[in-house]
């Protein structure tokens, strides 16, 4: 008679668990676009979730203790013309939001510590490069600024947020609509899956496609799951993948070892309503006194609700073997060095102690001056603009008036800015 040994892991007995209905987050009208992303993004200080809207689109961002019933008037980020497709905070700023839309642009956040009181409606930046809608958006893991978009025009683009401008577009590497894009650990290549059925890993500074045409898989997993989008959410720090399947009402996970079979069934969290987007907590918004390695924000038609995923632990101490330093706020490289060829591992944090959020900082963006950006030489195209008679302001004209505008912006964001202390003292009670 054979006995069956049972592999050990520390992640054997991962149980998942929701919060506690005052914890959830009530009257939420979730948007009902047919689209494969997520529709949620969550941080150590926010959850934003993309909602309804009437004339454009909007999501919604609540601050993480904000748990209960929403007030129907709470404050929208709104600004697009169309629906509302993605959404993504930024990983060196939790203060930082990037959106994607139906209207063919991408648009850049600051969201207040506080709650403000009417809808944020102006961006920091408008991102314009697509010709169709832009479905995808992430940011890099370890480089200041740098926002990739994808959009129906199946174009990739690279962005440097601090300046708005764009910093790389990858064309004719898809012949057909992209459906998701993530980074590798250190952010030197990405992996795209297509319409057309191929995984691809691309090199985005040269511009290559470094591979496509995979041979057999190393492992396959059957997935007993309906014909609805998988969400994937992977923890480097514990080598565990979660697939939520949208539409579905359970969450399967599995974890990943260097040795065959590779991929390890461990478990599945069912619940009894469908799931219609999920968010996925970074590791360092966990609460470590629990001995919780992933949180969930499951979206159902009004509401959003945290599930907690814990591995069962008799200690009350720190446990090291959980929790290894984790990427933390600061990135490692500048959008320049980054561009320039420069790799780096993010940086680490450790959360012996836990983690507290830094305060809001302020994401400036400073436009290049267009007169930097010389014309390429080459013959003229038309008569028009080769004609010695053709009237043109000289440099200086256009200098003076690039110092009047600058003058004018600084003094708008002085009183933007007292304006906004004079808001935050009249919310706090101070004022």
């Amino acid at each position: 008679m054979s006995r069956r040994v049972v592999r050990q892991s520390k992640f054997r007995h991962v149980f998942g668990q929701p919060v506690k209905a005052d914890q959830m987050y009530e009257d939420i009208r979730v948007s009902k676009v047919t689209w494969d992303s997520s529709f949620c993004a969550v941080n150590p200080k926010f959850v934003a979730i993309i909602v309804e809207s009437g004339g454009g689109g909007a999501f919604m961002v609540l601050p993480l203790a904000k748990t209960g019933r929403v007030d129907k008037n709470h404050p929208l980020v709104t600004g697009h013309t169309a629906p509302v497709l993605d959404i993504d905070w930024c990983p060196h700023n939790d203060n930082v939001i990037a959106s994607a839309s139906e209207d063919t642009t991408v648009m850049v956040w600051q969201i207040p510590d506080y709650v403000p009181m009417r809808n944020i409606t102006e961006p920091i930046v408008t991102l314009e490069g697509h010709s169709k809608r832009v479905g995808i958006i992430t940011w890099h893991p370890t480089a200041r600024n740098v926002l990739l978009s994808a959009g129906g025009d199946n174009l990739l683009i690279l962005w440097n947020v601090g300046t708005g401008e764009m910093l790389l577009t990858l064309d004719d590497m898809h012949g057909d609509l992209i459906y998701n894009v993530g980074w590798n650990r250190t952010g030197s290549l990405l992996v795209t899956t297509c319409k057309d059925k191929h995984v691809r890993i691309i090199d985005p500074r040269k511009q290559q496609v470094v591979a496509k045409n995979f041979e057999e898989p190393i492992a396959l997993q059957e997935m007993d799951t309906s014909n609805g989008v998988l969400l994937p959410f992977y923890d480097p720090d514990s080598s565990i993948v979660y697939l939520c399947g949208k539409g579905d009402s359970s969450i399967r996970y599995f974890e990943i070892t260097a040795e065959a079979p590779y991929v390890h069934y461990l478990s599945t969290y069912s619940s009894k309503e469908p799931q219609r987007g999920m968010g996925f907590m970074p590791k360092r918004g966990l609460d470590v006194s629990k001995c919780e390695i992933a949180r969930f924000f499951k979206l159902h038609e009004r509401k959003c609700e945290p599930i907690v995923m814990t591995v069962p632990r008799k200690s009350d101490l720190f446990q090291d073997d959980l929790y290894p330093d984790t990427p933390g706020p600061e990135p490692a490289l500048e959008a320049a060095e980054w561009l320039a060829g420069k790799d780096a591992a993010p940086i680490l944090v450790s959360l012996r102690d836990g983690y507290t959020p830094v305060k809001n900082r302020e994401l400036k963006v400073t436009r290049k001056n267009i007169l930097d950006n010389k014309p390429p030489v080459g013959p003229c195209r038309s008569h028009s603009t080769c004609d010695a008679n053709f009237s043109r302001p000289s440099l200086e004209d256009l200098l003076e008036e690039i110092r009047s505008l600058r003058h004018a912006v600084q003094a708008q964001e002085k009183r933007i800015s007292d304006l906004e202390n004079k808001l935050c003292k009249f919310t706090n009670g101070t004022a």
